[in-house]
């Protein structure tokens, strides 16, 4: 049977990858994609998430929830690799929605209709976690796993020195996050820059007959273009597809149970995320880290899972 499977993320043309990869693999049910402010704006990452499940059209809608902005974090964004629109400035057609659910409201609603049974995949900022836990906390004995794209395990970061993108942007709310007893499963920033991807890619595509690979050969261009421009780089890496290929594979991962925390002050270490690795540590070791990677077989299933979605559509 396959696992139901609710997709929090802030769109972002990796994002826009991961649905691709999630929304026709036979082994997911996505029920839910919800938005949260990130790479674009609440309002702007709202219409993305709609835009990419409209563009790819799959055989089952997954329900929308729409993001907010957060109560108490810096402002930043990602717009200068992910272009105005934080789809490589498409300009995808999106159609209009008379109201829609808060994100965190819906992902209550998701794991109460299916106590145990749904896996919670964050791609972004953890905001709405943090919300849908302070306003139901009894969903913390409900949940089936949370997965989790973000952190560094080693303090080396993307956005400062020590923190990766998607922490920094609410730390306060990725500490009650990490804090929480829920069975969570990180994938850090060091595994995810592991796989790499070089102009090649665009060659491994889905024909662009298929919506899918339209949507894709649209705003991947874009980010390559962004990495070599802004960052210098002749490549780029796909860290949410990362964490779809860690849920759909797990065993091409190699993990640790450790006990982690979230900066939430310093002029230096905001949204750093701490591992005691202590052998006399009085933290419960509660948090499952990934630590290294089959970088190549993640690659693999990668481009499987965005040959399915283009055989599909």
């Amino acid at each position: 049977m396959p696992r139901k499977v609710i997709i929090d993320c802030d769109p972002g043309i990796d994002d826009a990858v991961a649905l691709t990869m999630a929304l026709f693999d036979p082994r997911l049910d996505v029920v839910a994609v919800t938005a949260v402010a990130g790479n674009v704006s609440p309002e702007q990452a709202t219409i993305n998430v709609q835009a990419i499940v409209e563009q790819l059209d799959p055989p089952r809608y997954p329900r929308f929830g729409a993001a907010s902005a957060p109560d108490h974090a810096p402002y930043v964004d990602a717009r200068h690799l992910h272009g105005a629109d934080g789809l490589g400035n498409a300009g995808l057609a999106v159609s209009q929605h008379a109201r829609q659910h808060p994100s965190e409201k819906l992902i209550c609603d998701e794991i109460r209709a299916a106590p145990g049974e749904v896996t919670l995949v964050c791609l972004g900022p953890l905001t709405n976690l943090a919300r849908a836990l302070a306003r139901d906390p009894d969903l913390l004995s409900l949940v089936g796993r949370v997965v989790i794209m973000g952190g560094s395990a080693k303090c080396v970061g993307n956005v400062t020195a020590c923190a990766e993108f998607n922490i920094y942007c609410d730390p306060a709310s990725a500490r009650t996050v990490f804090r929480s007893p829920t069975t969570k499963t990180v994938i850090p920033l060091d595994v995810t820059d592991q796989v790499v991807w070089s102009l090649d890619l665009l060659k491994q595509l889905p024909d662009d007959t298929t919506r899918a690979g339209r949507l894709l050969g649209k705003i991947l261009p874009h980010l390559f273009r962004s990495f070599r421009q802004e960052l210098g780089l002749e490549r780029i890496d796909l860290p949410d597809a990362v964490a779809i290929a860690a849920m759909l594979q797990p065993e091409l991962f190699q993990t640790t149970e450790l006990a982690g925390d979230v900066e939430t002050s310093g002029d230096l270490t905001l949204g750093a995320t701490i591992f005691d690795r202590r052998p006399n540590s009085l933290q419960r070791a509660d948090i499952e880290v990934a630590l290294e990677v089959d970088a190549s077989a993640v690659a693999d299933c990668i481009l499987r899972c965005l040959a399915e979605a283009g055989r599909q559509t």
